[in-house]
């Protein structure tokens, strides 16, 4: 395996308005529940009757409490519109948070990020908690619960971590959890979306990589080459493995399941190397089984298993690891897939750009239209964000009837896009200005992009603890007094989860995320896609830099090149000659002359001149290169 994994550098200052980017505040756009009657915008959904019945499924098992965390199953990031159970208790629809339910109160614990849209969203019903730790929600539920009451919880929503945190922080308070395997909030959730009836696909073999392996692992999609689509965006599927050295046992929906692939698995018979399919929902019952043979044991990945299966298995029979060997082996990419997923951020820059040049010339006119896909990119998923298609693919933003609005340009606007295409997954961020910026706005945003070079330029040895770097993203920031309360990077998948778990900056030897939150007036962030590469030094051996693969400029007029270093400067110009000589070709190819002009007039080399932006278009030789790019994408 080559010594090279993926980074997201995800450098930011976030406005804080939740998952809508960009948005000028307005008055009554939140909940103000002082008053009497309360006020409620058009936007907070009433909660009332969900959370009457609920209370009742809580009566009926002598339960004083309810945990609700928002996520699936499989403690996936993104899920499936019928596993946002917290979004249907509570109205609130960001991708963290934890609900809590007694017979009396109901409390929404969530980050920074979404606390303007979580008073928006819901009614008063809820208290919204200004925090994110399980010590946190321990506190409220030991002022809120009678000593010697249960905590009900779905152990298959909590990880192996998060039940041991509960434990600890409630053992001493002599309430108690309990695991409730059977879902309540599913029993009150009438009209809750049924599982996808769409067959599963297998990959082409150009795509497939092999895997170690293991006894105990979720990760099937990755392990057996195959894709789905339960969860919007994402091509994965509900489903477990357990592989034992006699037998394959993949637990999943098996109605979607086509004859070719049961052939693919060899499925029909009985060997070692036979893929035996079971009901999805059966997989404790046969884990129970498998357990209660002698000498066995089972090996799991503590950080991605649930609960539910690990409540099951005796600590003898138990044998654990961080993560299981499926995950780790597709964190590092081989070299074919970091080749597949270069040509798949070529043709998305294409797509990027036609939407930033668009948007260029429609917000100045007022222009309002709803985009189709077609217009961007053939055959692709889309979404409107603000008025705007998002390449193809999976946004961060969701306006609605209520809070779309016309764009303008004496506003910041902030794009997070990215694709799924057959040969990799891509996640780009780029903030724009269509007028003219302020003084704080442009430095703000000069300041997330020197942290971005700096960690893209850094030369570290082998092994290097990415926490011992994260401040790389942070030091221009910290500088003037600015900061940012969250991560600075993930992984991503080849057609698979665009925040792959493992490489991060705070994991030893990979890489995690950056932002500064200026409430309801502005928000940046720089997202880009990078390999890590091994790189010759003059003395030294076995060292690695970052190769940056997201192929995108950055908005000319937010940056003072007077703050800049020339080292800054220099790494700024080479990445910009990157661009023409890689999404050039493609441009051309693609008939797009009008979007190849966009590029290279924004991709034009800079100079230091005071505190503007200059160019010098002479310094820069564009090459027309041939690009092998694959073809039948999408």
């Amino acid at each position: 395996m080559p010594s090279c994994g993926w980074l997201l550098l995800a450098l930011f200052v976030a406005a804080l308005t939740g998952n809508t980017i960009g948005v000028v505040a307005y008055e009554q756009t939140e909940r103000n529940c002082s008053l009497s009657p309360p006020y409620l915008p058009s936007t907070a959904v009433n909660t009332t009757l969900q959370l009457k019945k609920l209370q009742e499924q809580m009566l009926l098992l002598n339960i004083s409490a309810y945990i609700i965390p928002g996520t699936d199953a499989h403690l996936s990031e993104y899920i499936a519109p019928r596993d946002a159970r917290m979004a249907f208790m509570t109205g609130f629809t960001g991708s963290a948070g934890t609900a809590v339910v007694t017979q009396t109160k109901a409390a929404l614990w969530t980050d920074s990020r979404y606390w303007v849209q979580a008073e928006r969203q819901m009614d008063c019903n809820w208290e919204l908690e200004k925090d994110v730790s399980i010590s946190s929600i321990a506190e409220w539920l030991i002022s809120e619960v009678p000593s010697g009451d249960e905590i009900g919880f779905d152990p298959f929503l909590f990880s192996l971590k998060t039940h041991e945190d509960y434990r600890i922080n409630l053992e001493s308070s002599n309430r108690s959890l309990k695991s409730v395997p059977v879902n309540l909030v599913d029993q009150v959730w009438k009209d809750r979306e049924p599982i996808s009836s769409h067959n599963l696909t297998r990959l082409p073999d150009r795509v497939i990589r092999e895997f170690p392996y293991c006894l105990c692992c979720t990760h099937t999609a990755g392990l057996f080459n195959l894709r789905g689509n339960d969860i919007p965006y994402n091509p994965f599927f509900y489903s477990y493995t357990l592989l034992t050295m006699d037998e394959i046992w993949l637990f999943l929906h098996t109605d979607r399941m086509t004859d070719e692939l049961r052939v693919y698995l060899n499925a029909s018979c009985n060997g070692s190397l036979c893929v035996q399919l079971k009901s999805y929902d059966t997989v404790r019952d046969y884990l129970k089984k498998y357990v209660a043979q002698p000498r066995v044991k089972v090996w799991i990945g503590t950080e991605y298993t649930n609960y539910a299966l690990y409540e099951i298995i005796t600590p003898e029979k138990l044998m654990t690891s961080s993560y299981s060997p499926v995950l780790t082996t597709k964190a590092v990419k081989d070299d074919t897939e970091q080749r597949i997923l270069r040509d798949a951020h070529v043709r998305d820059a294409v797509a990027v750009i036609q939407l930033l040049m668009w948007l260029e010339k429609a917000v100045p006119e007022g222009k309002e239209t709803e985009l189709t896909a077609a217009d961007y990119v053939n055959k692709c998923r889309s979404t409107i964000c603000s008025a705007a298609i998002i390449s193809c693919l999976f946004v961060f933003c969701s306006p609605s009837e209520e809070s779309s609005r016309r764009l303008t340009v004496d506003e910041m606007y902030l794009v997070d896009s990215g694709g799924q295409y057959l040969d990799g997954t891509t996640d780009i961020t780029r903030t724009v200005h269509w007028g003219t910026p302020t003084a704080m706005q442009k430095e703000a945003f000069t300041r997330v992009l020197m942290g971005n070079i700096e960690i893209s330029r850094t030369i570290f040895p082998s092994g290097t603890r990415g926490v011992n770097m994260e401040m790389l993203g942070r030091r221009a920031l910290w500088e003037v007094g600015l900061n940012y309360g969250h991560g600075t990077g993930h992984g991503v998948g080849n057609y698979f989860g665009v925040h792959e778990c493992m490489p991060s900056f705070y994991f030893p030897h990979i890489f995690q995320k950056p932002g500064y939150y200026k409430e309801n007036d502005f928000g940046i962030r720089i997202e880009d896609v990078a390999v890590i590469v091994p790189v010759h030094t003059k003395y030294g051996h076995n060292y690695l830099t970052f190769d940056t693969v997201s192929l995108v400029p950055y908005d000319r007029k937010l940056i003072d090149t007077s703050l800049l270093s020339s080292e800054q400067l220099h790494w700024l110009n080479k990445y910009y000659e990157t661009i023409r000589r890689l999404v050039g070709p493609e441009l051309d190819k693609q008939g797009l002359h009008e979007e190849k002009d966009w590029m290279l007039k924004h991709t034009e080399s800079f100079m230091m001149s005071g505190s503007s932006v200059s160019v010098c278009s002479s310094s820069l030789t564009f090459i027309a290169l041939a690009v092998a790019l694959l073809h039948n994408i999408i």
